[in-house]
């Protein structure tokens, strides 16, 4: 304090204080700037896997359960009529080739009936016995057309809401029984019993189907051994198939 009472203050000298210069600032800018592109490019691939994860996931669960119906010759399976909406054998010169919708596919017995059709049939429809059967034979193209078993039940059928059923996740069934050749050798008649008592079943998924018909690249196949007699239940147009694994035939 002075003479005249003013107070007096200390003052200190002012220091400067570093700080971001433009350049850097946006130097800055541009390094977050490419790592936002490199994380919005990599976003979209990371959908897309998950997304195939997702339909692989629902394959496999439907899977077995499409396998285990038709292996076991189900007849009661009639949830599978909200699932399969069509099934076709579109096989030129076949004779016994048909395309059904969900107007026939009214219960799981067609359902399973057809998928069960074998691929080699003789004039009479009935299942060839082993592959070197000389008598005339046709060939099959099972195809069936689902909407997934699995998966969210906001869009499981049925329902009204054609949007839903349309974005749902569906795919088609290619489906190949075939006798099992155990030698091109050997004939003896315990050879010939057992290739028409022993079959493979082949389920081929392809997935997604898309809006305008066309598939996506989605693939899988699912291979089984079924013992037992494939048998035709029904005489009419079209014959019905399915699997008896307790009862075995003798061969021709």
């Amino acid at each position: 304090m002075n003479i005249s009472g003013t107070i007096l203050l200390n003052r200190r000298p002012r220091q400067d204080r570093a700080g971001f210069t433009m350049i850097e600032i946006a130097l800055c800018l541009a390094v977050i700037g490419v790592a936002l592109v490199a994380i919005i490019g990599v976003l979209p691939m990371g959908m897309e896997i998950q997304r195939d994860n997702r339909e692989r996931t629902v394959v496999n669960q439907d899977a077995t359960v499409f396998m285990e119906a038709i292996r076991n010759g189900a007849r009661g399976a009639d949830d599978l009529v909200n699932y399969v909406y069509a099934i076709t054998n579109n096989v030129p010169g076949n004779p016994f080739a048909f395309g059904f919708d969900s107007t026939y596919l009214t219960n799981g017995a067609r359902i399973i009936g057809l998928m069960s059709t074998p691929e080699y049939v003789d004039a009479n429809r009935n299942p060839i016995p082993y592959l070197s059967y000389s008598n005339p034979s046709y060939s099959n193209h099972i195809v069936a057309y689902v909407h997934s078993l699995s998966g969210p039940a906001v869009e499981k059928p049925p329902q009204n809401n054609p949007l839903l059923m349309q974005d749902s996740f569906t795919y088609r069934i290619i489906c190949a029984s075939v006798p099992v050749q155990l030698s091109t050798n050997n004939t003896t008649a315990y050879t010939t019993n057992l290739e028409a008592n022993l079959h493979e079943l082949r389920l081929a998924f392809l997935w997604p189907q898309l809006p305008n018909g066309s598939l996506g690249k989605g693939k899988q196949v699912y291979r089984t051994m079924v013992a037992g007699q494939l048998s035709m239940a029904t005489t009419n147009s079209p014959a019905l198939y399915f699997f008896q694994p307790q009862s075995f035939i003798n061969a021709p």
